[in-house]
């Protein structure tokens, strides 16, 4: 178990927010930025990663999607194609799931 920066796990500030109101509770990433068991602070608050689950970006469904801040898959998908450059969905692509809670 180590101690993360929170903008290790999270891309950018603007998640900081959501995450603290406990509307984004999980994101996948490229790669593992994060181990079970890792923790993160924002504000004082700390988070602990209860599950890095290597995925396919095809097993990802709405409810993925709103544990990420966005209404359905397909919101999610433009989020995607705005945040990054030359970005193609590709239901084969590799990505890892981080899911966490506020620690107790």
């Amino acid at each position: 178990m180590a101690h993360k920066d929170a903008d290790e796990i999270l891309p950018g500030g603007h998640l900081t927010e959501e995450v603290l109101a406990g509307d984004v509770t999980q994101i996948h990433r490229g790669q593992a930025y994060a181990e079970e068991g890792d923790t993160f602070d924002i504000d004082g608050t700390t988070f602990e990663v209860v599950d890095v689950t290597e995925r396919t970006l095809g097993d990802m469904t709405d409810e993925d999607a709103r544990k990420e801040g966005s209404p359905d898959l397909d919101h999610y998908r433009k989020r995607l194609q705005h945040a990054h450059d030359n970005f193609e969905w590709d239901d084969d692509s590799e990505v890892v799931r981080h899911r966490f809670s506020r620690a107790e």
